[in-house]
């Protein structure tokens, strides 16, 4: 769901390490390309497919049991506010359960990223389905709240992103023409997994009570997770692959602030109605299976509309795409949540715009390469999920604390996921158009010197009356053409210094090795 298209433009810019050297270029340059070449030749022939499409399998269905399995939280959450399984325990505390999942399960990415690095994608796999197995049924025993923060929320959450971040990546090595549409594929896993597992967590717990509805779940994760983790294969070595460390420098640049700014505000917004949908449901007055229907329907709709969301960007622009999304999310939330929810019908018909609810998901990778750049996005992403887990960890305890009695009573709740959205796209819609000015000086300034170009685009592209001009312009707002997806809008900020755009991604790449900063 998260990071199958990062991984594919990691590949994608392995594959452009052999490019022919342009007649123009230095000696230094042509011996550079000279051994490239050299080595791509040597490398055994790569045939796309294969035995590629059961990785694409076995990675959907990790997705499915894990951030899918993660979302019927919403199901467990809503039995705990209203069964009194554990008395005496506040709502907020429950809420808690699911945020400290969600949170480590973001924050595992840099140790997964060393663990892929020395140990490899399936022992790390395999480590996170065993700890992910462990933690469902120490919580079928846990008789106390802290036996759940401990299970449920911090051993379940560190399973998840051991299992997940060490997949994402493998897809991507597999393919090259088809790699957008095999990685579409896997995020239906997730969204998918929501609506099953929404469905039979709430059976499962109605028939045969809390305790054998975790261990039936460990048993379904260890199954199909360990029989994935078995069927595996990555390609790392073939491909070389890059695990990046972090780059605290991009802390400085005004346009990744933005970027973090617009990941938190619609995180804020997909954790509140992802875990609230259920117990919202029987607020107004609803069943328990028709309130974990409306979840399943709205882990349906992210499944379904995930991947078209994320095959769009390259059609109608990653900013664009990425922004009438969130926009449209905080607009449903508003009216549609707000006015038609208490009604099942309502509340059914807004499940239905799930896939907007989490647009994040299918449109940060596109919208992070076009803040830093391709070679710079995994560094990025990684302090993207980092800086993500405190939303993950806080957004539906303080919904909590702001939720009423009576039908009424989410109202405040409501309110505050969908102007999390708004707020999110309004950060987005800046980001935009300070990428629109930085094109329009970096155009202007085409003839200077890479630093110069550098530190010019930076500096002019605050301007006032640039910035308002972006603000409403509707065209392409990147360093290339956004609307079409152009491969110099990847190749930021380098992009401008050669005719060729294969070859200045071949030197931006490594320009970015030797350790030349943007």
């Amino acid at each position: 769901m998260i990071s199958n298209e990062v991984a594919s433009q990691e590949v994608g810019m392995q594959r452009d390490q052999d490019l022919p050297a342009p007649a123009n270029a230095t000696l230094g340059e042509k011996t550079q390309g000279h051994v490239d070449t050299a080595e791509a030749a040597a490398a055994p022939e790569f045939k796309e497919g294969g035995y590629g499409w059961v990785v694409v399998v076995c990675v959907a269905l990790v997705n499915m049991h894990t951030w899918g399995l993660n979302s019927s939280f919403a199901v467990f959450l809503a039995y705990y506010l209203n069964s009194g399984q554990f008395e005496g325990t506040s709502p907020i505390v429950f809420a808690f359960v699911g945020g400290i999942a969600f949170c480590i399960s973001l924050m595992t990415a840099p140790l997964v990223t060393i663990s892929v690095r020395h140990l490899g994608s399936r022992f790390t796999l395999g480590l996170g389905v065993i700890i992910q197995t462990s933690a469902l049924v120490g919580a079928s025993f846990g008789t106390q709240i802290w036996h759940l923060v401990l299970t449920q929320g911090i051993a379940f959450g560190l399973g998840v992103g051991l299992s997940f971040n060490s997949t994402v990546s493998v897809v991507s090595q597999w393919f090259d023409k088809r790699r957008s549409f095999a990685n579409s594929l896997t995020t239906c896993g997730s969204g998918f997994g929501g609506l099953i597992y929404s469905l039979a967590t709430n059976a499962a717990i109605s028939s045969v009570g809390l305790p054998w509805a975790f261990r039936i779940l460990a048993v379904l994760t260890f199954v199909v997770n360990g029989t994935c983790c078995i069927l595996l294969r990555d390609r790392n070595k073939a491909v070389g692959t890059v695990l990046s460390a972090f780059r605290w420098e991009l802390l400085r640049k005004k346009e990744y602030l933005l970027f973090l700014a617009w990941g938190f505000f619609s995180l804020v917004g997909y954790t509140i109605v992802i875990f609230s949908l259920a117990d919202y449901g029987q607020s107004v007055g609803l069943s328990a299976s028709q309130a974990s229907l409306a979840a399943a329907i709205m882990n349906l709709g992210q499944g379904v509309g995930h991947p078209l969301i994320g095959l769009s960007n390259d059609r109608w622009g990653r900013f664009n795409v990425a922004g009438i999304s969130t926009l449209l999310a905080g607009l449903t939330a508003l009216f549609i949540w707000v006015f038609a929810g208490k009604y099942f019908a309502g509340l059914i018909v807004y499940a239905l715009f799930g896939a907007l609810a989490g647009c994040i998901w299918p449109t940060v990778a596109a919208v992070g390469t076009e803040v830093v750049g391709l070679p710079l996005l995994p560094s990025a992403l990684s302090i993207f999920w980092v800086f993500l887990s405190i939303p993950a960890l806080c957004a539906q305890p303080i919904a909590l604390s702001i939720k009423g009695s009576g039908a009424n009573g989410y109202l405040g709740v409501q309110l505050l996921a969908g102007f999390a959205y708004v707020v999110a796209f309004l950060f987005l819609w800046l980001l935009r158009a300070f990428k629109f000015c930085q094109r329009d000086t970096r155009q202007s300034n085409s003839d200077t010197e890479f630093e110069d170009d550098v530190v010019d685009s930076e500096g002019k592209a605050t301007s006032g009356g640039k910035l308002i001009g972006g603000l409403f312009s509707f065209k392409s707002a990147g360093t290339g053409s956004i609307t079409s997806g152009a491969t110099t809008s990847m190749m930021h900020p380098y992009a401008t210094r050669h005719p060729n755009p294969e070859w200045n991604l071949k030197m931006q790449v490594a320009k970015i090795r030797n350790d030349i900063r943007y």
